[in-house]
């Protein structure tokens, strides 16, 4: 486990190479090109090989989309606690985004001309949701529900299914109630494949959304620009910036519940201003870890996937979030540090305030999408948002008296530009008014 210190000359290298670029190994890249080119060329039959091969279960094509009576089944089947919270989770995240909806305008610019901007629904998105050992029911209400606000018209997902060919019936019972009723038994880079470059019992989307492991984050990378893609998830991170007025306890029960995502790979930032206080969070992370189901993944991830980074005053805490970019970032400080640290970090997925906001309120309920960028990305990359499923199309309506003020400028860019012709597509509607 790294121990870094903020001022030492060596740190940015050190803390460099903890967070890594993001970039998937050669055999990764290898591997996702061949699958992709596969289910290019042989649509079905790939899909359905590559599920028998890594899902460990054999699928005919009519199997692959699940009948709306068994995704109607799954939700009539759930306890009334899951129901419960299922739907006051997906309160929570519609009433969020509904606040985020992004409106058209329209004005006049200095020329008198109206100019203005519209926003239209994506016509097919795809969501990926993971399955597996930790089947992320979470993850449908944080995609399907940002598309459902935002007015795609239509909407699928794919979601792999276990060694019995059957899916997680919470995650069916999610999609259900979230009104998806397009769902695939489909999971990986064929998944993504099939989403983007359609085949005959997947219809291509126009842009695919949903985390996935580094194979599935590499395919989205790979077919981006085939098809769009929402962001370039990688495994899971969260950054605690404490003080002495945090709970010990607290700080180490949120590095648990962030180790326990499972794939080894999760990174764990812890920063304070005393040692000694780092020493009792970690101390405090590693007994809860044997009280805990998945204790042995999580204490393994505490001792190979934690970064200490000890800075001189906890003001200096924002350079080394804005340096990480976090996924997730608690601010367990005093109050009038929270403001000034709050106002001060510019590149976390998000921020979790105060003491009682632990993370897992943003990965369940809170109402901001749990989909979030990470490796650094959070320097240019946003969380999953309702504009993420709209195209914006601007518009212009010129007249003559707007055109004339106009002319001048397109003319002088015309000659600078040497594209006359561009000149000329004006001067002809002052020459020849209609």
């Amino acid at each position: 486990m790294p121990v870094l210190q903020a001022n030492a000359p060596d740190f940015l290298a050190r803390l460099r190479a903890f967070v890594g670029n993001g970039e998937a190994s050669t055999d990764v890249r290898t591997t996702v090109a061949s699958i992709i080119a596969d289910v290019r060329d042989r649509g079905d039959t790939a899909v359905l090989a590559y599920t028998k091969k890594f899902d460990h279960v054999q699928l005919s094509a009519k199997q692959l989309r699940i009948p709306e009576a068994r995704l109607k089944l799954a939700a009539q089947q759930l306890t009334p606690a899951k129901r419960k919270a299922i739907n006051e989770a997906a309160r929570c995240v519609t009433d969020f985004h509904r606040r985020t909806l992004p409106k058209g305008w329209s004005a006049k610019n200095p020329h008198g001309a109206t100019v203005g901007e519209r926003h239209h629904a994506i016509q097919r998105c795809g969501l990926y949701i993971p399955g597996g050992q930790v089947p992320l029911v979470s993850t449908v209400l944080m995609t399907a529900l940002p598309a459902k606000v935002a007015g795609v018209p239509e909407l699928c997902a794919c979601t792999p299914p276990g060694p019995d060919g059957q899916i997680n019936p919470d995650i069916l019972a999610a999609l259900y109630l979230c009104g998806i009723k397009e769902v695939y038994a489909v999971g990986g880079v064929q998944a993504i494949a099939a989403l983007a470059l359609g085949t005959k019992s997947i219809p291509a989307v126009d842009k695919v959304f949903g985390p996935g492991n580094a194979y599935v984050t590499e395919a989205k990378r790979q077919l981006f620009g085939v098809v769009g893609v929402d962001l370039l998830p990688g495994p899971s991170e969260v950054m605690i910036i404490a003080d002495r007025t945090a709970n010990p306890v607290f700080v180490g029960a949120d590095l648990c519940a962030q180790a326990e995502h499972g794939s080894g790979k999760e990174k764990l930032y812890l920063v304070c201003d005393q040692a000694a206080f780092a020493d009792r969070c970690l101390a405090s992370a590693h007994a809860q870890a044997l009280t805990l189901s998945h204790g042995a993944k999580i204490t393994k991830a505490l001792e190979k996937m934690t970064c200490v980074i000890l800075v001189r005053k906890i003001s200096e805490a924002a350079r080394v979030a804005n340096l990480v970019a976090p996924e997730h970032l608690e601010l367990m400080v005093a109050k009038r540090e929270e403001a000034k640290l709050s106002a001060a970090i510019t590149t976390a997925g998000a921020l979790l305030l105060g003491h009682e906001t632990p993370t897992v309120l943003g990965d369940f309920t809170a109402g901001p999408s749990h989909t979030l960028p990470t490796g650094g990305t959070g320097r240019f990359f946003s969380g999953l948002r309702v504009a993420d499923f709209l195209r914006r199309t601007s518009f212009v309506r010129y007249d003559q008296r707007s055109l004339a003020k106009a002319a001048s400028v397109v003319a002088a860019f015309a000659g600078m530009e040497s594209l006359d012709a561009h000149g000329r597509s004006l001067q002809i509607r002052l020459a020849k008014k209609r």
